[in-house]
């Protein structure tokens, strides 16, 4: 289950190239490349293996995913018998996080916050299916940059996409997403993207130092199959506690020992 102890080593970041570059012509050329099979997804669900580590504590297990446009996300953490681990919703900003073993919840909470106390990463609905498929959200193409002949980067928001061409498939793709989190670099964290298929990624390694240090496998891959407005709640018991955000952050049932 999620809560597993795992005894492997975080994966090693890529090494992304350095310094000012020069301004890009083909950024716009490039940006559309690298996403154009990412920009044609509107539901994408999946199983997702996750090891690595949270908070230092290591774990191994399961998700079960569900992400639809503009911003809806299910995840639930799932133990090989019984009830999940946890069930996240959430649609924008509003987020619900059930503990079926705990019978405990919160409500309407801040998305990105909320996700970030069970799974390590602070990611609202719209940023988790850019970051799962590895798309972009609003990248400013005027601004892209050239690093060499292999490497273009675009700012998106706060994050900065590398694009990589690679000489055997002769396309661009996104390589890397470097968020940009303020107070001196303390908050950055990256996306890394290998395993491509059909122009998505079935390996993401997101790296927040300390943090967070995860590797996820993604597989049973289904793309813009109907996933209806139930999907994205869930049924709380009455007899369910309320659990606050600190509380859930000092739990962290993502990474518990069981």
């Amino acid at each position: 289950m999620l809560a597993l102890l795992c005894a492997s080593c975080g994966a090693r970041l890529m090494k992304l190239p350095a310094g000012p570059g020069a301004p890009a012509a083909d950024a716009a050329d490039a940006i559309a490349e690298a996403t154009a099979a990412c920009r044609a997804v509107s539901t994408f669900s999946a199983e997702i293996g996750v090891s690595g580590s949270i908070g230092g504590q290591r774990l191994r297990g399961r998700l079960l995913v569900g992400l639809a446009s503009p911003a809806s996300a299910r995840i639930e953490a799932v133990a090989p018998v019984g009830a999940p681990v946890f069930i996240f919703v959430a649609s924008g900003q509003d987020a619900t996080v059930l503990l079926p073993r705990d019978n405990r919840v919160l409500e309407h909470g801040p998305a990105a916050s909320v996700l970030e106390a069970v799974a390590g990463v602070p990611l609202d609905p719209a940023d988790l299916k850019a970051a799962l498929t590895g798309c972009a959200r609003a990248p400013d193409s005027a601004r892209g940059r050239s690093l060499g002949d292999e490497w273009r980067v675009v700012p998106d928001g706060p994050t900065e996409l590398y694009l990589h061409r690679d000489r055997k498939i002769g396309r661009w793709q996104i390589a890397a997403a470097v968020h940009r989190g303020g107070a001196g670099g303390s908050n950055d964290w990256r996306a890394e993207y290998r395993d491509v298929q059909d122009g998505l990624p079935r390996s993401i390694h997101f790296a927040g130092g300390q943090r967070f240090d995860l590797s996820l496998t993604l597989s049973q891959v289904s793309l813009n199959e109907p996933l209806g407005p139930e999907v994205f709640r869930v049924e709380v018991p009455r007899s369910a506690e309320p659990i606050t955000l600190d509380e859930l952050r000092h739990a962290r049932p993502g990474v518990r020992e069981n």
